[in-house]
């Protein structure tokens, strides 16, 4: 048991810290920074005035990538740290782990398809808002991998299965035992009786 906290503990911890590292490089502007300013997923800023980047496919198909994978991320945050507080056993890890997947999925595709706008420009280059959203993708693969560490239970024996005993071992077992172990039963006496007759 103390083993299986350890491992929610540190689950929930790399999922807090991926949390916080999604969520600000979603909300804040340095993505990228050129000459003269810098830009994000929602604004561009240029000598200190920041204004809506208009809509463009790329920067959209990142930007809901991001919500979605900080939303999912959030959640198996909640999730985990209700099961870790709940003294009985739970089936909700699996949820958990599935979300993290999800949000690890999500969040890589948002960074690729950025990347992939972004690369070819020789004037930009990438910031600390880029840079977090890919530091919280390891953290969020080491919390699914810890939670899925809590999913190893021991069956007790009372509830386990009857084994069956080896065919060798069997076959064994059988050949120490000895008809001196078990004593024969008394036969009947089968012989034919001649019946009783009173005249002879």
């Amino acid at each position: 048991m103390g083993v299986k906290k350890s491992l929610q503990t540190g689950g929930n911890l790399f999922n807090l810290l991926s949390s916080i590292l999604t969520v600000l490089s979603t909300t804040t502007n340095y993505w990228t920074r050129q000459q003269g300013g810098h830009s994000g997923l929602w604004q561009e800023c240029t000598h200190g005035k920041c204004s809506n980047i208009p809509c463009q496919n790329t920067l959209a198909v990142s930007a809901a990538c991001m919500v979605l994978a900080a939303t999912f991320s959030i959640v198996a945050l909640g999730i985990g740290i209700r099961i870790q507080c709940q003294e009985a056993e739970s089936r909700r890890s699996q949820n958990t782990i599935v979300l993290l997947f999800l949000s690890g999925l999500l969040l890589m595709i948002a960074l690729a398809v950025y990347t992939s706008k972004n690369a070819w420009k020789p004037e930009v280059f990438f910031s600390w808002s880029y840079f977090f959203g890919w530091l919280a993708l390891p953290f969020l693969f080491i919390a699914g991998n810890q939670h899925e560490g809590t999913r190893v239970e021991t069956t007790p024996l009372e509830d386990s299965p009857p084994q069956k005993l080896p065919s060798h071992l069997f076959f064994a077992a059988k050949s120490t035992i000895t008809s001196s172990d078990f004593p024969a039963p008394a036969l009947q006496d089968t012989r034919w009786k001649r019946p009783w007759n009173p005249h002879p």
